[in-house]
């Protein structure tokens, strides 16, 4: 599965948020979309996921037109997993990773052993077994984080979307999660603020300032010390950390 935006535009009473944007997302890869505060990336995987309708441009899922595909299609395929997410009501675990099974359900129709099995499996990939009863709003944000990715894998997916999915969280579960989703070997669009970890993770960048892709490219050829300046407006050191053999960015202070 692949996604494809060609020259897609948002703006909010005449105030355009994401301006001729193109992007190709090949299977298989991990593409982070980084920027600025406010420069667009939210809004842009919004439209990837059709929870936004662009102004202007196409998105296509496969080859297929995102807007002319049932909602029930698209959830089959793609999931969205959130940096914050509101409930009305207070779910267990359980019932969380079982919402994911809603695509392929017809109205008032039975779940299955089959079901129960793709849900068990999708908290055993997270690491969420046990936790089944476990109230979700009782969940440190690495948890809850887990558990929406068990949704997704619930859903059978082949895309997840992520929207700066690290906020919020702490250095070791920042670390576990997005090692969680590497090891997936799904495709995944991933919002990032935290360029290091953009650097060790993605395959690809798209760079979006002002609304705007600015620069694409691998980490190595995107994020540089010059490229940081004129983007982020901040002095940095980049080297190739020894282990990882990616970029590193040391950011240098004004003193």
């Amino acid at each position: 599965m692949k996604i494809n935006m060609q020259h897609v535009s948002y703006g909010v009473t005449n105030v355009p948020i994401v301006q001729d944007v193109s992007m190709v997302v090949k299977e298989g890869e991990f593409v982070g979309v980084i920027g600025p505060n406010g420069s667009g990336k939210s809004t842009l995987l919004k439209m990837a996921s059709r929870i936004l309708n662009p102004d202007n441009g196409q998105v296509f899922l496969n080859d297929c037109l995102l807007s002319e595909l049932p909602a029930k299609k698209i959830a089959q395929e793609l999931a969205v997993v959130s940096q914050e997410t509101t409930l009305t009501f207070d779910f267990s675990v359980q019932e969380i990773v079982w919402m994911g099974r809603t695509p392929y359900k017809k109205l008032f129709q039975l779940d299955t052993e089959t079901d129960a099995e793709i849900v068990c499996q999708a908290l055993n990939r997270v690491g969420m077994n046990g936790y089944e009863e476990r109230s979700f709003m009782s969940l440190s944000g690495g948890e809850k984080q887990r558990v929406l990715i068990a949704r997704a894998l619930a859903q059978q997916a082949k895309i997840i979307i992520l929207d700066e999915p690290t906020n919020h969280l702490d250095i070791r579960h920042q670390l576990q999660l997005m090692e969680l989703v590497k090891k997936l070997k799904l495709t995944v669009v991933a919002a990032l603020h935290d360029l290091n970890l953009a650097s060790v993770y993605c395959d690809y960048l798209y760079v979006i300032q002002n609304g705007q892709v600015v620069l694409t490219g691998k980490p190595e050829t995107v994020l540089t010390e010059d490229h940081l300046r004129e983007i982020f407006g901040v002095e940095t050191e980049v080297s190739i950390h020894p282990v990882t053999k990616k970029p590193h960015i040391t950011f240098l202070a004004h003193l």
